[in-house]
């Protein structure tokens, strides 16, 4: 039977302990995508996890969703993650770049005045957080659906910043297929409403996201490599609300990723559901568990999961916000801090890198 704190090799890593560090949202980048040695101070205090997934990463500027999110597809903003990674290396950490591009969940004054593109020209509901404040997401006009002789473009985008990952000193790299950004978006028929070969159907809705992972596994190594998923959770206007549709576009979809021998698989929601259950059990590398936003993930869920064999490991996030030494804290059994929701997004240190440890 596995425990939490025992190490677990995952793809080409050992890892010191199975709790990972979820990707978390934290608007600390430039307004040009840069990492900041705040940055690397906040995720080298937090190398203690077993694995660190970073914040989503745009992978070009049309791709950015945020005010002052990192990206990887510039010299400046690679040499500011090689920052990032000594920090975490320095303290026998290990961490992966999640690699995101938003798609039609964005503002063009969070990038530059970009266009935003998306599989279909379908406007995403709800506002995106801008300088000025929330906005709605831009309609009209809506996003721009990508041409077929685009994709393969895109998909470079991908490709050239899971190699600026590794050139940068991370370990690899996470692909956000989830939460309802932009390869989720190809996965969703309400998002996805194409007649190419790109849509249609289940096999045809989850090419793009294949090819994305092969493409980049062929550049990096798919040992390197690893996936997010949230089937039929159904954030950001993404919609799975057709149980056998959802069924048949994540098993093709998982099938393929086995094959290719990723790193790992994260999923996000219940881990009991029936079609969570199938996917995990379909894939045959490392399951990497995250149970949503409630209950809170707590070292006592935390094993529960590895002893239901329902996951290899588990991503904790708010709990890592508020405590850069949680892996310790959860081993003694020592109280723990609690985060500030009001420092979440964007600020300076205060939230950030002033959580004490013990």
């Amino acid at each position: 039977m596995a425990d939490l704190f025992e190490p677990v090799t995952v793809g080409k890593w050992t890892l010191n302990n199975r709790i990972v560090m979820a990707p978390m949202t934290r608007n600390r980048a430039t307004p040009d995508g840069v990492p900041t040695d705040l940055m690397a101070t906040y995720y080298g205090q937090r190398a203690t996890a077993g694995l660190i997934i970073t914040e989503g990463v745009q992978p070009s500027t049309v791709g950015q969703g945020y005010m002052n999110s990192p990206g990887l597809h510039t010299p400046a903003q690679t040499a500011a993650w090689r920052t990032v990674a000594d920090a975490v290396h320095q303290h026998g950490g290990r961490i992966v770049a999640q690699i995101m591009h938003a798609g039609r969940i964005s503002h063009p004054d969070n990038k530059h005045h970009a266009e935003t593109v998306a599989p279909s020209a379908i406007a995403a509901p709800g506002e995106m957080f801008t300088a000025t404040g929330p906005q709605p997401h831009p309609t009209p006009p809506p996003p721009r659906a990508l041409g077929s002789d685009e994709i393969p473009s895109v998909i470079d985008e991908y490709v050239h910043a899971a190699r600026a990952a590794v050139d940068a000193g991370l370990d690899g790299i996470e692909l956000h297929a989830a939460n309802g950004y932009l390869l989720h978006q190809f996965l969703a028929p309400n998002t996805n409403q194409r007649t190419d070969s790109y849509g249609g159907t289940p096999e045809a809705r989850a090419r793009f996201v294949i090819e994305v992972a092969q493409a980049v596994s062929d550049a990096i190594g798919s040992e390197r490599v690893g996936i997010r998923i949230s089937p039929a959770i159904n954030l950001h206007g993404a919609i799975e609300d057709d149980a056998d549709d959802t069924a048949a576009t994540y098993r093709t979809l998982v099938d393929a990723l086995s094959a290719m021998g990723l790193a790992y698989l994260h999923t996000i929601g219940d881990p009991t559901t029936p079609l969570i259950e199938d996917l995990s059990h379909r894939f045959t590398g490392p399951r990497i568990v995250s149970n949503g936003w409630d209950p809170v993930t707590d070292a006592a869920i935390a094993q529960a999961l590895l002893d239901n064999d329902q996951a290899d490991l588990v991503a904790v996030g708010r709990a890592f916000i508020a405590n850069p030494d949680l892996v310790q804290r959860w081993q003694t059994q020592a109280p723990l801090n609690q985060p500030d929701v009001n420092t979440f997004y964007g600020g300076d240190h205060r939230g950030y890198t002033d959580y004490p440890s013990r």
